[in-house]
């Protein structure tokens, strides 16, 4: 069982990850799937990719249940949890890969119930196969095919759009931050799209906007004002850092040792179309 734990724990964090949008679920799912799988019968794991998948996605699919519930009485926006990923190959680092779902993505999931998300993250997600998705979750192929075309529709996205999330360049990244320590009002208004929104996470232990901030007037005078301090909800000497989020470009934002909130960005056409700001700090023990 060792053995397998070392092969798949990635595959299976990356799935548990995805469908639930928590780091700290997902590796306590792939914990506890591993320790019932101790007792399973040796003949049972002849396919043993598609038994602990099947036993990932079913555990989440309970876990969910739950999930949704405490969700609604969630102060404010619910952001899915940020992962720093480095260099180097790691536990968290597999998400970073650009064939698996962006973090945009992944807020989108939360627009779907959780057999749609299921279905849709095993596909795009991961790769498999509509009769290796049937078969792990009991269904027809069929339906599964309609599932995944109804969880589009949903997040609207077409099947061409569904990866063509923008690359974040760090020169973006740096001529934005600059721009807000400039406090050049005009340059950060040319980097918005129209329809420009912040959403932020605070869970109700960190001040945040409890609904997102809308119109590049709004979103500007937002961003300008945290970056100076003027009205600013944060304290004290600030940090900004360029760091990989989630296998893309993000800013951390710290004040001495504390981490105070990660940023995900997701540009159109060379321009900001959405910012995500997680202040949860039970969700940037990653970051």
């Amino acid at each position: 069982m060792e053995e397998l734990y070392n092969q798949y724990r990635k595959l299976l964090f990356t799935l548990a990850y995805q469908l639930t949008g928590s780091a700290a679920d997902a590796e306590d799912t792939v914990q506890d799937v591993f320790i019932k799988s101790f007792d399973v019968h040796p003949e049972r794991l002849e396919k043993p990719k598609a038994y602990l998948c099947k036993m990932v996605t079913n555990h989440c699919l309970n876990q969910q249940k739950s999930a949704r519930k405490r969700r609604e009485v969630y102060v404010g926006p619910w952001l899915p949890e940020p992962i720093r990923t480095p260099e180097t190959e790691t536990l968290e680092a597999t998400v970073a890969r650009r064939d698996q779902l962006s973090y945009a993505l992944l807020v989108l999931l939360e627009r779907l119930t959780p057999t749609e998300r299921a279905v849709f993250v095993l596909r795009e997600g991961l790769g498999f196969d509509y009769s290796e998705i049937a078969e792990l979750l009991g269904k027809q192929e069929t339906n599964c095919r309609k599932l995944v075309s109804r969880a589009r529709s949903k997040m609207g996205t077409s099947e061409e759009e569904t990866f063509a999330a923008e690359a974040v360049e760090l020169e973006w990244v740096s001529r934005f931050l600059t721009s807000l320590e400039q406090g050049n009002v005009d340059h950060v208004l040319s980097l918005l799209t129209e329809d420009v929104m912040l959403v932020a996470d605070g869970g109700g232990k960190a001040i945040a906007f409890k609904h997102p901030v809308q119109t590049p007037d709004h979103v500007a005078r937002v961003l300008l004002d945290g970056f100076q301090g003027k009205g600013s909800i944060y304290q004290g000497k600030l940090r900004f850092e360029v760091a990989s989020l989630n296998g893309e470009t993000g800013i951390v934002i710290r004040s001495g040792d504390e981490t105070l909130a990660a940023i995900l960005i997701q540009l159109r056409r060379g321009k900001l179309a959405r910012m995500y700001a997680v202040r949860n700090p039970d969700k940037l023990a990653r970051v």
